[in-house]
């Protein structure tokens, strides 16, 4: 079971939170890539939980986790990738009360069982759930983000983001840390996805 606390106003964890691309996987496949990881709840943070695959759309979904045992929850109104405000950037996403709302949320629910964030795309590169949520996660709370893979193979955060600068050619810079060059690449990754200004 997860473990959280609040220190000093802020929440620290000493679990792991998991972060999952349906893409096109039959049900068959998904529900392998869930049970192999031991998950207790899956939060989906699609803006629109819908599909065109039956088994991904929200309400069909909550219904066949829940009958194999694990929970759901619907945060994209508050960690979705696509906002209804229409905020443009994933940094001032980072800045809304409602992604706070949304963390806070996140953090209760890993406190009560081993949680994995939903959204569609298979690649953690090419989703909100990594350049937003789990970056977030991990610089912020010091969150270990783990990413399930289409394959089944487990990716920590750490080892995304080294893809991340490999994909941008940010790997070596002899004036810049690796913090500077990772806030970089994700300012890059999210201006190709069209979330940034």
């Amino acid at each position: 079971m997860c473990k959280i606390w609040k220190a000093h106003g802020g929440f620290t964890l000493t679990s792991i939170i998991f972060s999952l691309g349906h893409s096109s996987h039959s049900w068959d496949s998904f529900r392998a890539l869930v049970e192999q990881s031991d998950l207790g709840c899956v939060i989906d943070v699609r803006s629109a939980p819908t599909s065109r695959w039956v088994h991904f759309r929200k309400q069909v979904l909550r219904l066949r986790l829940n009958q194999i045992g694990i929970s759901y929850l619907h945060l994209g109104d508050q960690l979705g990738g696509h906002p209804k405000d229409g905020a443009a950037s994933y940094q001032a996403m980072a800045r809304a009360p409602a992604f706070s709302e949304g963390i806070a949320q996140v953090f209760e629910v890993a406190d009560r069982c081993r949680p994995a964030l939903l959204c569609s795309e298979h690649e953690p590169l090419q989703c909100h759930r990594f350049l937003l949520i789990a970056r977030h996660l991990a610089e912020q709370h010091e969150v270990q983000v783990e990413h399930i893979l289409r394959d089944g193979r487990v990716e920590p955060h750490e080892h995304t983001e080294d893809r991340l600068l490999a994909l941008h050619g940010g790997t070596h810079d002899l004036f810049q840390g690796r913090r500077e060059r990772l806030a970089y690449a994700y300012e890059l990754q999210a201006r190709r996805l069209g979330m940034q200004p």
